[in-house]
């Protein structure tokens, strides 16, 4: 039997040292050709890339959310960040996404695989979401990148609410978006990279779904 266990209080998480985040020289926002060759070229080399995606919210009640309206990857030292609106952007997010060789590692990617579907009819795989991980060790069923980044790293993770519900289809992402939706992916490898899980860990997760 797993012992139930639970992640840090806020109050704890907010005294350990501060997550180091990418900085925007270090996070890209495609659209060229000559851009998305050289996103495909840093990602296309990863065997495990961060992943996630940012939505425009929504406020009214039966209103269905037409997102994602970001997708967002991570390397060991980069992030590239695809706004879906500019359909050029479409084909390397789709090849990424899809690539077998190519590891994608988020939180909660349930609902990832549904929107992408709907929104480029990709099929997300292989994946490894870490909120299965930390699941079978105990921690609650979502434990979300604050609550990893503390257990695995000792660091807090800051994510502003302010940020999360903005607007996220604008034809130009905010400073202050980039970083967020940058380092939500970066986290996740960082977590992945603390947990120091072996080559035999690492293939039994990939194969799982959640």
């Amino acid at each position: 039997m797993v012992t139930r266990k639970l992640p840090p209080s806020k109050e704890t998480i907010a005294e350990m040292p501060p997550f180091d985040g990418l900085l925007l020289d270090r996070i890209h926002v495609p659209r060229s050709p000559q851009a998305l060759d050289a996103a495909w070229s840093d990602l296309g080399r990863c065997a495990f890339v961060g992943f996630d995606t940012e939505s425009k919210p929504t406020f009214t009640a039966g209103e269905v959310s037409g997102g994602p309206d970001v997708v967002q990857f991570a390397t060991p030292s980069s992030a590239w960040v695809f706004q879906l609106r500019h359909p050029e952007c479409h084909d390397i997010v789709r090849r990424v996404l899809e690539s077998n060789d190519v590891v994608k590692v988020g939180f909660g990617l349930q609902s990832d695989h549904t929107q992408l579907k709907a929104r480029l009819g990709v099929l997300v795989r292989p994946v490894l979401d870490l909120d299965i991980v930390f699941r079978q060790r105990g921690y609650p069923r979502t434990i979300g990148v604050r609550g990893a980044m503390a257990v695995a790293a000792g660091r807090c993770f800051t994510k502003s609410k302010r940020v999360t519900t903005s607007n996220w289809s604008v034809a130009e992402l905010e400073d202050r978006q980039l970083r967020y939706a940058a380092n939500d992916a970066f986290a996740a490898l960082k977590v992945l990279e603390a947990l120091a899980l072996s080559a035999d860990e690492l293939r039994s997760w990939v194969a799982r779904r959640g």
